[in-house]
Parts: structure tokens; C-alpha cells; sequence
């Protein structure tokens, strides 16, 4: 059969045009978009009510409220920031503070206000705060909890008091919000329906003059340009150790890559120890040079179950992980039985689909993973139910498709490199050989 030149033309122009048609569409979603298909509805969101609006002053109530699953502000914490549309200043404030005054040099005399920059920056009171600046939900440090770990802990409130500095009148709402976390942004304030506030045991309910929502979302992306975390991946049935891939978050000798090689420790002078400050990433020399490692292997198979241990190393010199937290999404994870040491919730968010869960560490136990070193990890094991519809061990099966370490994606192996049961037909072949083999050298002792 004789093919005709110009299909191959048309199928190769047609490859070509398939390629840019799926480019185009890639490049046109901005990366910054930060929507989760494992936490669809996730985000942080700004509350403002305006609770009193007077003509010389108005008394603001601001709320924070992580309404994600599994990502949390963790140390240095929130620093909230915006910009004033008027001439406002900040009288007073409690449960958090500005940290920067500014120039107060117009008012003369009397009591100076709290801030009098134009576009502020708010954190929270540190724990143990004098009971007089404190509010209700405040004073953590700026650390909020995920949705799943801690509910009691996943929100800040702080109060205000604004006025204008000149002689403008009414409420200007502020805008160009921020958090001052890495990777997240704000859209436009929104107003939306008022607050309302209980009193007298739920008798008399009051409401806020105006209630206003800002919505921050996060992007991986944004947040650093190179990942955080990777996964290497061994079986009892293979002995090879398929290790992180190489450069997976950085490379040695790379511009800003910083190592510290087996033996040696990080000078003085890099150590900061300031908690207003993230710590600097130095971690250990390796090949993938990554600050977390997720060791995933497969290690036992019983007749009606199978048994997982999974193993998260830090590998960051100077940094623990506080309320740290670890995402899998596996087929198998609807039938898991009992996990050891961790405590653990799926993230069902699609109806009958249940192959994503979280797992996340034991109160005063294991909740703080330590620098690297020997302290520096901690483990668990799961136990799951073979599933016969589904369950094998082939074609890497049995491993994870996707680890996420404080909401974060860690780059896998790639599939070709996944530990693989042993050749059955190839041993099958060697034990035939044998046997011939065998059974030759029988029959020439016979023969003699």
C-alpha cells in the first residue's frame, strides 16, 4: 500500500497547530491565579466591619480567616498592609499593632496617634500581650492554623480606632491589601452584607455599619521560583532506592544556592535568630538539595492488606516546621485502615471521591518537625485494605501521584523510575533452563 506524501504534510501541520493551540492556552492562565483542585473553596480572607462611624472618628473591627484545609501562616507570621485613600491616621489599636509610627509632626500636643503612615503595616501581638491591648482571638504571633488542624486557631481579630487628619468627614475604605506572606495575593475589598454580633446570651443582636471582604489567594509560583520539597520512593519487593531527582529544588554551585556539607555547620553570623524574621535557608548538601525530603516505601504485603511507612526529612540546617502538615493523593486511600503516629483526615472534596488525605502531627508529640540532624524527621505507617478490583503492585501502583508539604507540590521521580516487581517470566525462563538442564544430566547418569 502506497501512502500518499501529503498526509504526512497535513498530520505534522496538524501537530504543529496542536501545540500552539495547547501553548496559547497554558500561557494565557496566569500562574498567579492560585486556585487548588485539592481545596477548591481555600483562601485567606479580610473581614472589615465598621462598627461606629462618628464625625470625628470611626471604630473599625478587622478579622483574618484562613478558610483553607491544610496550608497555615506559620512563623514570622500575618503582616497585614494597605494603603489609605484619604488623609487617615490610626488613634489607637488593640489585639495588634503598627510597626512603624511614622510622622506624627502635625498634631501639637497632647496624645500622638498609634500610626500615622500611609500605608501601614499591622501584625499580631505576641502571646502573653497586657491584657488592656488584647481582643478576643488575638495575640498569636500571627500564626494561624489550616481549617483541618486546628479550627479554634485559624482566625485573628484586631480593633481600631481612624480618623482623618484634616477636617474630611464619613469612611473611606481602604485598598491594595496585602498579608506579607510569600505567594499569596488580594483581590478589591467587596462590600458585602453587614456583620451581626450577639449580646445578652443571643437575646439582642447588633450589626456592623458596613462589612467588607478582601479575598487573598495562594500561588505556589509565586511564592518561590524553585519547590521546597521532593520524594524518593522504595519497595520491599525491589532493592533499589529511587532517590529525589536531581537539581529538584536547586543545584550546588548555582547563584543563591546555599548548602552546608555533611560535617560542617553554618557560621554565627547567618544564624538569625530574630522570630519577626523567616530564618535563611541553608540546607544540607545533596543531590536535589532540597529543604524537605518525603521517603515513601511500600513495606509489607499480607493477604487482605498492605503496609506504607512514610518518612518526612528536614534537611534545613536552621528551620523547624511548626504545625507542619503532608497531603498524599493515592487510589488505595478509601480503604486505609489505621495510621500510626500521625493523626490523619481525607479531603473528599468531589463527592464519592476519596484518594486524598492529610496527615499532620500528634499535639507534643511530633508536631514540630526539628532542624536536620537525628531529631530532624518524623514517621508513621498506614495500614490499608487490598481493594481486589484495583489493587497491584505493578507499574508503581502502590507509590503515591502526587506529596504536598505545607501546601506545597514536591516533585516526584519520574514514573519510569519507580522500584518494579521482579521479572516473574524472566525467572520463570531461568527455573525452565534449570530444569532441562536437570533432567539432561540425569538421563546421561542413567545412560552410563
Amino acid at each position: 500500500m502506497k501512502i500518499n506524501p501529503f498526509y504526512f504534510v497535513v498530520q505534522r501541520s496538524f501537530d504543529v497547530i496542536s501545540s500552539f493551540i495547547i501553548f496559547f492556552l497554558l500561557s494565557s492562565v496566569s500562574p498567579s491565579y492560585g486556585y487548588d483542585p485539592l481545596d477548591p473553596h481555600g483562601n485567606i480572607t479580610i473581614k472589615w466591619d465598621l462598627l461606629q462611624s462618628n464625625p470625628g472618628s470611626n471604630d473599625v473591627k478587622v478579622s483574618i480567616l484562613n478558610f483553607q484545609l491544610y496550608r497555615h501562616i506559620e512563623q514570622p507570621g500575618w503582616k497585614m498592609g494597605w494603603d489609605w485613600t484619604g488623609d487617615e491616621v490610626i488613634w489607637a489599636m488593640q489585639g495588634a499593632e503598627a510597626t512603624e509610627q511614622g510622622n506624627c509632626s502635625r498634631f501639637k500636643g497632647g496624645q500622638l496617634p498609634h500610626c500615622c503612615e500611609k500605608s501601614p503595616f499591622i501584625v499580631d501581638l505576641l502571646p502573653g500581650a497586657p491584657y488592656n491591648m488584647q481582643t478576643t482571638n488575638c495575640c498569636k504571633g500571627g500564626i494561624l492554623s489550616s481549617m483541618i488542624q486546628d479550627p479554634s486557631k485559624f482566625g485573628a481579630v484586631f480593633q481600631m480606632s481612624t480618623s482623618a487628619a484634616t477636617n474630611e468627614s464619613g469612611f473611606h475604605m481602604p485598598e491594595n491589601f496585602t498579608i506579607g506572606v510569600p505567594g499569596y495575593t488580594c483581590a478589591k475589598p467587596v462590600q458585602v452584607a453587614p456583620s451581626k454580633y450577639s449580646s445578652d446570651g443571643g437575646r439582642r443582636w447588633t450589626q456592623a455599619l458596613g462589612t467588607w471582604n478582601v479575598t487573598c489567594m495562594y500561588s505556589q509560583f509565586l511564592a518561590s521560583t524553585s519547590p521546597k520539597c521532593c520524594v524518593s520512593l522504595s519497595a520491599f519487593y525491589n532493592s533499589t532506592i529511587v532517590p529525589c531527582p536531581k537539581c529538584s529544588c536547586s543545584c550546588q554551585g548555582l547563584p543563591g544556592a546555599k548548602c552546608v556539607k555533611f560535617g560542617e555547620k553554618p557560621s554565627l553570623l547567618r544564624q538569625i535568630k530574630d522570630s519577626n524574621r523567616e530564618s535563611p535557608s541553608f540546607v544540607r548538601c545533596s543531590q536535589h538539595m532540597c529543604p524537605i525530603r518525603v521517603h515513601w516505601h511500600v513495606k509489607q504485603s499480607y493477604t487482605h492488606y498492605w503496609r506504607v511507612k512514610i518518612t518526612v526529612n528536614n534537611l534545613n540546617i536552621l528551620k523547624n516546621y511548626s504545625q507542619w502538615n503532608l497531603v498524599a493523593l493515592h487510589p488505595n486511600l478509601k480503604s486505609l485502615i489505621q495510621v500510626f503516629s500521625f493523626n490523619y483526615e481525607p479531603l473528599n472534596q468531589y463527592g464519592q471521591i476519596n484518594d486524598t488525605g492529610m496527615f499532620w502531627g500528634i499535639k507534643y508529640y511530633n508536631d514540630m518537625l526539628l532542624q536536620e540532624g537525628e531529631s530532624g524527621n518524623v514517621q508513621t505507617e498506614m495500614l490499608l485494605l487490598k481493594d481486589p478490583d484495583v489493587f497491584t503492585f505493578r507499574e508503581g501502583w502502590g507509590f503515591p501521584r502526587r506529596i504536598l508539604f505545607n501546601g506545597d507540590e514536591c516533585v516526584m521521580p519520574p514514573p519510569d523510575q519507580y522500584p518494579r516487581l521482579p521479572n516473574t517470566a524472566q525467572l520463570g525462563a531461568q527455573l525452565s533452563f534449570s530444569t532441562i538442564l536437570f533432567f539432561l544430566w540425569l538421563l546421561i547418569l542413567c545412560a552410563e
